[in-house]
């Protein structure tokens, strides 16, 4: 069938619309039409050449929609249901089987490989321009486009009345930010956090820590525009890291150090001077992503001392069970992500990064033309 993508030819080329071939759903896979596409930094940064999708490429990975078609032997879904495009997962691999889904091992071929990464047209692109095939599947999804070929597996339905253009960031941008809360850090009663990079995942992480036993919850950024809307999503404490000493700051208001500190930036040294402010037993959370090749250098014998690093990837846990309970919250207005979106229309994505790049928008979503 014939729909409209969005296409980047090279490394930094812009984003254009233009017609492609998609293949009809393959045993195992559904044809999803795309209702709209979270705008998320990561396309940004893979458009920028720090992921290794090959060009020319389809992008978009928090996609939202409904079921057109179904492959055969697909059971979980069908055709008229709502959607979210989860994250892509193999099955068989430990992780899993262990319930891991984020943590497939095959996760790097199944985001950035440009093609299929398992079943009988492993290595085959649905997508095609002018006949020649066409890298996508990026995030096993490729939602930058009207209509997309995913695993049927990875698809969650859609819970409650909740408006399905809203909810395809759950899949990354804000599931990402929550997940690393309540799936990984789990902080307990009377625990504190400190969440620093405060863009839709850290607002994301800090909606998700008001749900959670966690008495002090302090935002960090270098906008006090954003530190603003930190206190109004549930932050008890905020601190401007560009004028105040960000590990100076936490001591006078924890009396020490904070328990789990969640880093949303990708700094390199925001991300070293964020490790003093853990102490022992304390859990450094590293969630934003950083330029390829990035490294970074931590005291040996603070970290010593019962000091926790850990890496969070896409919220940890699974789609099937983080993104319903993240809608139903959402219902029960304890996590109010739609104050964060702006919707754009489909050849308005130059604009909602622009916007997103300078702060304007948190969560820009593009909205996908329907042809009746």
């Amino acid at each position: 069938m014939k729909i409209d993508a969005l296409v980047v030819e090279q490394k930094d080329a812009p984003f254009r619309v233009e017609q492609v071939e998609l293949d009809e759903p393959a045993r195992g896979e559904a044809l999803v039409r795309i209702v709209a596409s979270g705008v998320c930094h990561t396309d940004a940064i893979t458009r920028g050449g720090d992921m290794a999708m090959p060009f020319p490429a389809v992008l978009g990975h928090e996609g939202s929609g409904v079921v057109e078609e179904v492959g055969e032997g697909v059971t979980e879904v069908a055709v008229g249901d709502k959607v979210i495009i989860g994250w892509p997962w193999c099955g068989q691999c430990r992780n899993c089987l262990d319930g891991q889904h984020r943590y497939c091992l095959q996760t790097g071929p199944a985001l950035v490989g440009g093609r299929r990464y398992q079943g009988e047209l492993a290595g085959q692109s649905a997508y095609a321009r002018n006949g020649e095939p066409l890298n996508g599947h990026f995030f096993g999804q490729s939602s930058f486009a009207t209509h997309s070929i995913v695993d049927a597996k990875t698809l969650v339905k859609v819970p409650g009345e909740t408006p399905i253009e809203l909810l395809g960031p759950l899949a990354c941008g804000l599931g990402t930010g929550a997940g690393a809360v309540l799936n990984e850090a789990r902080p307990r009663l009377g625990d504190s956090v400190l969440i620093v990079g405060v863009g839709a995942v850290g607002l994301a992480a800090i909606m998700a820590a008001r749900n959670t036993g966690a008495t002090k919850i302090i935002a960090a950024d270098v906008h006090d525009n954003r530190l603003e809307m930190a206190k109004e999503f549930g932050a008890t404490h905020t601190i401007n890291s560009g004028s105040a000493d960000l590990v100076a700051e936490v001591a006078k208001i924890t009396g020490s150090t904070v328990d789990f500190a969640f880093d949303c930036t990708g700094v390199i040294p925001v991300i070293e001077t964020l490790a003093e402010t853990v102490g022992m037993l304390g859990t450094l959370v590293l969630v934003g992503g950083a330029p390829a090749g990035a490294k970074f250098s931590l005291d040996h014998l603070t970290t010593l001392w019962g000091k926790r690093v850990i890496g969070v990837l896409g919220g940890g846990g699974r789609s099937g069970q983080l993104i319903p309970a993240l809608v139903e919250l959402y219902e029960q207005g304890r996590f109010p992500f739609d104050k964060l979106v702006k919707y754009y229309e489909m050849d308005q994505i130059e604009q909602a990064l622009a916007d997103s790049r300078s702060g304007e928008v948190i969560k820009p979503i593009l909205r996908m033309p329907h042809r009746a």
